[in-house]
């Protein structure tokens, strides 16, 4: 029974945000973060996930062997990453370590952030749709680019050959399949200004359709 004086829980209601390699979820999901909009990002959580001196990166170790570690004894994610794009059973096997702990850790800031009575949180992750997650997080907002401009922009990024990019973004469910199963979609093929206003947009019609006054998340 909720005391006197104590304010009403708020259940929290987390959306999906995803998209292909370079095509521009880090623009959205900022824009979103300006507005006020909680971001909880999957990739910051797979960090976490193997944090130097945790189980998971100890698992890791077991399954790859020590050369996946840097000289201060952190995990290699470049070196990983070459490795597991190239082999899809070492994929599988790395994700099987990394997946629970992630979720595990996405409960824990969900959880936390409905106590502070946020109503809306998005979670931005590279692989949502390939993992099941998809209806757990509707609406679902899909950022999408042309492989063009997804090459070039990761080049400029990560500095990576383009083989070895072309081999990550076909190793990811292909953008017009994550498009079909989307709720919202930004194309992201023009300016970040452009992106910034679709996210606008996008977040505006969330606000609408559950119900959340959009002027809790004023535009910049």
């Amino acid at each position: 029974m909720r005391e006197e004086g104590q304010a009403p829980c708020v259940a929290v209601h987390v959306f999906g945000l995803t998209g292909g390699l370079a095509s521009g979820k880090g623009v959205v999901a900022a824009r979103f973060r300006a507005r006020g909009v909680p971001v909880v990002n999957a990739d910051e959580l797979a960090r976490a996930a193997v944090a130097k001196g945790s189980e998971g990166l100890r698992e890791v170790v077991a399954a790859f062997g020590a050369d996946v570690l840097t000289a201060e004894g952190e995990l290699d994610r470049k070196a990983v990453g070459a490795r597991v794009f190239a082999d899809p059973e070492a994929r599988r096997r790395l994700e099987g370590i990394t997946h629970p702990r992630i979720h595990a850790l996405m409960g824990e800031q969900t959880r936390e952030l409905e106590r502070c009575g946020e109503p809306l949180v998005c979670y931005e992750a590279p692989i949502l749709i390939e993992v099941g997650m998809a209806d757990a997080l509707r609406p679902l907002v899909v950022v999408a680019a042309s492989e063009a401009n997804q090459l070039a922009r990761a080049k400029l990024r990560d500095g990576l050959p383009e083989d070895e990019l072309r081999g990550r973004i076909g190793a990811q469910l292909p953008l017009a399949e994550k498009v079909r199963v989307a709720d919202y979609v930004i194309e992201n093929d023009g300016s970040v200004s452009e992106a910034e206003t679709e996210a606008d947009r996008v977040l505006d019609a969330i606000c609408d359709g559950l119900g959340v006054p959009k002027a809790r998340y004023p535009r910049p």
